[in-house]
């Protein structure tokens, strides 16, 4: 294991480096201790044999002092002793037995000043020597200038020792092995401690990088083996269980995760814990998505918010939303993001009918009703028995085309968790429709036209623009129940609804007042383009052939008409004055259209 093995060889050369470094620190000590006690030792040997040949000047007894020298010179570890005369003193008592040997001699004459020298040879012989100045002293007990002709300190020679220092070379060494074996021997043994305390931890962090490399790639089934004593014992059991629960949550989110998420297996995922991390993520956008159009009030807010997530989320800019009524075989275009390329409202949307995915990448122009180069793909939705859900998005690359189709199964999860809301607030729009609605006709009743006049006129995009109202009755309607019969009478009334519908614009307002009385709110006019209007519908009913039975009659209209302002909430007065307007064409022939007058009141 590389871990293991870096660890002792870290461990190892450190030692090594300390007990080395040991081994030359005591070597320099012994070394200085070694020239310390043969510099003492030849200071004390110099100085005696300095008084010793002092003491036989005195006593007159310097005939013996070659016996006094070679007495000391065989002293322990003294490899040479030699005195040398001054010139001074040769001159005065001739040469002595021993002439200046070396330079060192000579300097020492000269200059009167002790010199020391160290031989050191690490296999050979080493040794240590000083040479002191014989100095002239004029004391009490000692006047070397009685004898001599010299001034005080004058030098009047020089002794030179040589010491040998190879037995204490010879002892250092020895010191040095056995300390150099004990510390080996101390090392080894540390290294055995070492070696048996941290084996087990170095081993189970190998065994869990070994486990970690493998979870890092996404792989959570590696477990710690061959761990059996201690706590690296406990700490393998413990990561061991961790990794298994967190193994088999992984997996038990795996198999769960498909009920919230359609495309969760079509994912390309390696690590399963990022793969929970996104999925989390994905479901967090999601529920927002759910909660937050829970409250909104009406399904066209609904559309705005899916539009919204298509927009932000997954970054199309091109699309619509149709919705196709299976059952009354009906469609419509609910929400254009940005332009209408096809039209579905002709004989239906092909992907609605085939219930399959319209992709123009997999046949070029699969449906005559788009009407463009661009790409495209419409998704049909089931969003009920009788309700289909309808995605056409448009790109302008063959790139983005392929991008679009990746997002899909991510687009159908919004679209699933949307179905509820989605059923909901049509049944409620259906509802609603239904109570404004007029059955007979289709066309809106007096309580669409109470919200119509709040929302739209007083407070909506008709705010202060002049309107025109319009009050429509037919002629002589109840002569119709009385000799045909109220079916007939019904076709009737249909046919003024369907007049009235053909005849003013797709922003204008028909409602059924009531019986046979409509209200016609025509929106942005003049009084020019009401009386033109009115005279339209006049003349397009009294043209209409209505099938009674085995013959055909027709009716006319009366029309009163009244010219809104709209800059303020008194609707229902002009509603007044276009009925006291359709009464006076009544009153005054009939088939008319009659402009109120303040003369009417």
């Amino acid at each position: 294991m590389d871990s293991k093995k870096n660890i002792f060889t870290t461990i190892g050369i450190t030692m090594f480096i300390m007990l080395l470094a040991m081994i030359i620190n005591i070597t320099l000590n012994l070394r200085d201790f070694g020239f310390d006690s043969a510099k003492t030792k030849a200071q004390l040997i110099a100085q005696n044999v300095k008084n010793g040949l002092t003491a036989h000047m005195v006593n007159g007894i310097m005939n013996n002092r070659e016996f006094y020298i070679n007495q000391t010179k065989e002293l322990d570890n003294i490899d040479d002793l030699w005195i040398v005369r001054s010139k001074t003193v040769e001159k005065q008592y001739g040469e002595g037995t021993q002439s200046a040997k070396d330079d060192i001699d000579k300097k020492v004459l000269s200059t009167g000043k002790a010199v020391e020298f160290v031989e050191e040879n690490f296999l050979g012989h080493s040794s240590y020597r000083i040479t002191i100045p014989y100095k002239a002293e004029a004391t009490k007990s000692i006047n070397c200038l009685s004898c001599h002709e010299a001034k005080e300190n004058d030098t009047l020679g020089v002794i030179s020792i040589i010491i040998t220092m190879d037995d204490l070379k010879q002892t250092s060494t020895k010191i040095i092995f056995y300390t150099s074996a004990i510390s080996f021997l101390l090392v080894l043994v540390i290294m055995l401690f070492v070696r048996r305390l941290m084996v087990p931890y170095l081993s189970i962090f190998g065994s869990i990088k070994l486990v970690m490399q493998k979870a890092n790639k996404g792989d959570y089934s590696g477990r710690i083996e061959n761990i059996n004593s201690g706590e690296a014992k406990e700490v393998a059991h413990w990561i061991n269980e961790h990794m298994s629960k967190l193994q088999n949550s992984l997996v038990t989110i795996e198999d769960k995760i498909d009920i919230f998420l359609t495309a969760h297996k079509k994912e390309d995922v390696i690590d399963p814990i990022v793969d929970v991390q996104n999925t989390v993520t994905r479901l967090a956008d999601i529920y927002r998505f759910r909660k937050t159009i829970e409250h909104d009030e009406n399904i066209e807010e609904v559309y705005k918010r899916f539009a919204s997530v298509l927009i932000d989320k997954f970054s199309l800019d091109n699309f619509n939303f149709i919705e196709a009524d299976t059952t009354n075989k009906k469609t419509e275009i609910v929400y254009i993001n940005q332009e209408l390329l096809c039209d579905p409202l002709s004989k239906g949307c092909r992907a609605d009918r085939t219930n399959t995915i319209i992709d123009s990448c997999q046949f070029s122009k699969v449906c005559d009703k788009f009407k463009s180069d661009k790409f495209y793909l419409c998704i049909p939705y089931s969003i009920s028995n009788d309700l289909d859900f309808i995605v056409s998005i448009v790109s302008d690359t063959e790139e983005e085309h392929e991008r679009v189709r990746s997002v899909l199964p991510f687009i159908q999860d919004y679209v699933d968790t949307a179905k509820p809301e989605v059923v909901s607030k049509k049944l409620m729009q259906i509802l609603e429709r239904n109570a404004q609605t007029d059955p007979l006709t289709g066309l809106y009743n007096r309580k669409y036209l109470e919200n119509f006049i709040e929302r739209t006129l007083y407070e909506g995009q008709y705010k202060n623009v002049p309107c025109g109202v319009m009050m429509v009755d037919i002629d002589f309607f109840k002569l119709i129940n009385d000799n045909y019969g109220h079916d007939i009478g019904d076709i009737a009334i249909k046919t003024i609804a369907n007049t009235l519908i053909d005849v003013v614009g797709e922003s204008d307002v028909v409602i059924r007042f009531g019986g046979e009385e409509f209200i016609t709110i025509i929106t942005d006019c003049t009084e020019e383009r009401l009386i033109k209007i009115a005279e339209d519908i006049r003349i397009a009913f009294s043209q209409q052939q209505i099938q009674a039975n085995s013959e055909t009659f027709s009716k006319t209209v009366s029309i009163g008409v009244s010219l809104f302002p709209n800059t303020g909430k008194d609707f229902w007065k002009y509603v007044k004055q276009s009925d006291i307007a359709m009464y006076e064409a009544k009153q005054t022939g009939r088939n008319k259209v009659v402009r109120f007058t303040d003369s009417m009141k």
